[in-house]
């Protein structure tokens, strides 16, 4: 039965005539991830991780 799915079929499973699972293909794998493709184009700020002001604080915490 996976064979069949796995080849494109769809398949329902049913339990006293009501549907209680379906087996469709799975997604199209995507091509893996190359580290280092997007270097030049992110920048962080030197302080990103220093502490919010607290207003701003206040405002996340509620």
């Amino acid at each position: 039965m996976l064979d069949r799915v796995n080849q494109g079929e769809e398949i329902t499973i049913l339990k006293d005539g009501e549907q209680i699972a379906r087996l469709v293909p799975p997604l199209p794998t995507l091509p893996p991830r190359v580290p280092g493709t997007a270097i030049g184009m992110i920048t962080i700020a030197p302080d990103f991780d220093e502490p919010l002001p607290d207003d701003i604080l206040a405002a996340f915490e509620g």
